[in-house]
């Protein structure tokens, strides 16, 4: 794959999902840098293995759901880089329990973490990119923000709205070359599915038609597609990388 830019930001990267979309986005000669809000040193330990491996990588430390910090974060890169040529929205926490049970904190708490940064991220983004009359946003939602789950309300509105908004974005950015797009990830595995019940991940695997979880590096490939030059006339799209579970 072909990238015109030379470097991305990806929020909340420091592990999971986003540390694998740091590595593969690297081995294909972009600069990645690294946000993480806490624990420095899982910022650090995988900027490190990037470079070791002859990479570029930076870190940088801030609330993605801050206004300025976001914003103060997108001006240093650009500062250091010329340059942001591609963001990657994949900051989010998850607070699960029955709506019954869910206090209005438990939701917007969420809505903030995933929603709020995400908008802030892409408002942000696409000021820088509409000077530079190109770039591209992937932002990462999720199969549950496309059917729902019990005990995930909030999760639920955060990626449905996730979704909706890219769309928007999209159109708005056209103009200017900037392009938006999200991807849905279904049951991937990571730390997260690690720690689910033995039935749990029994029932899903049952109803997957690929019949297995999907790895962190199938979606990072996925974003490291939308991002590039080779999706340079997909914007407003939700690419579902689920193995079947949600067509």
């Amino acid at each position: 794959m072909k990238f015109s830019g030379k470097n991305v930001l990806i929020t909340g990267s420091s592990r999971g999902i986003g540390a694998e979309i740091a590595k593969v986005l690297a081995g294909y000669k972009l600069k990645v840098w690294i946000n993480y809000r806490s624990k420095p040193e899982l910022a650090d330990a995988l900027q490190a293995e990037i470079q070791a491996f002859g990479g570029q990588a930076a870190t940088i430390c801030f609330d993605a759901s801050n206004d300025q910090a976001f914003s103060d974060a997108i001006s240093a890169i650009v500062d250091s880089d010329g340059e942001l040529a591609y963001l990657v929205n994949n900051a989010g926490i998850t607070n699960d329990k029955l709506a019954l049970r869910m206090k209005t904190e438990d939701f917007t708490s969420v809505i903030d973490a995933n929603l709020t940064s995400c908008f802030i991220g892409c408002r942000e983004a696409l000021k820088v990119m509409s000077k530079q009359r190109k770039g591209s946003i992937v932002n990462i939602a999720s199969i549950i923000g496309e059917r729902g789950n019990a005990g995930q309300t909030n999760y639920a509105a955060s990626k449905g709205g996730m979704i909706a908004m890219t769309k928007s974005f999209a159109y708005e950015g056209a103009a200017r070359n900037v392009r938006f797009n999200s991807i849905t990830p279904g049951f991937i595995q990571t730390e997260m599915t690690e720690h689910l019940k033995p039935e749990i991940k029994d029932y899903y695997l049952q109803n997957i038609p690929l019949g297995r979880l999907g790895e962190a590096k199938e979606i990072a490939e996925a974003v490291a597609f939308l991002l590039s030059d080779s999706a340079s006339y997909i914007t407003g799209e939700t690419l579902k990388v689920n193995g079947g579970l949600y067509m």
